[in-house]
């Protein structure tokens, strides 16, 4: 399954991949489940960044490999892929993308996942939306938006 998210900020391409970093990615993470970052190395190829997850009373690890970072003077991208993920999630595919805007940036959150099972890859569908939608007013509150975006 696939989840894409484009959110537009103000800031320009260099302020806002500046400040991709451990901070921003604890400010993106949601409420629940509750996240603690176990170790962040950074976002260039060869990179980890471990999490634990907390459900309730359960704890899950997810371990993350960056496995590709280009940048340019006017896009970063860089990929990040589940090493070790909680259950029920058997693939993980995140694509981070920042691209220069005529008036500030565009970030893209690209995701693909798969459970194993077609029907779980839906169930599971809406709860990853979910999550990755609560990132667009972090965003737009960490790096600025126009007052007339909607979405």
């Amino acid at each position: 399954m696939r989840i894409i998210f484009s959110t537009f900020v103000t800031q320009n391409y260099e302020q806002v991949t500046q400040k991709f970093d451990q901070n921003l990615l604890l400010a993106l993470s949601p409420p629940f489940p509750r996240v603690q970052l176990i170790r962040y190395d950074g976002n260039r190829a060869g990179d980890e960044v471990h999490l634990d997850l907390h459900f309730l009373w359960y704890r899950f690890r997810w371990k993350s490999l960056i496995t590709d970072y280009q940048e340019s003077n006017k896009e970063l991208h860089f990929v990040d892929e589940g090493l070790q993920l909680p259950f029920p999630l058997k693939y993980w595919r995140h694509q981070h993308e920042v691209r220069q805007q005529q008036d500030g940036s565009l970030i893209i959150d690209n995701i693909t996942y798969k459970t194993g099972l077609k029907v779980l890859d839906f169930l599971l569908y809406p709860l990853l939306f979910l999550q990755f939608r609560y990132r667009k007013p972090v965003y737009r509150q960490y790096f600025g938006a126009k007052d007339n975006e909607s979405k």
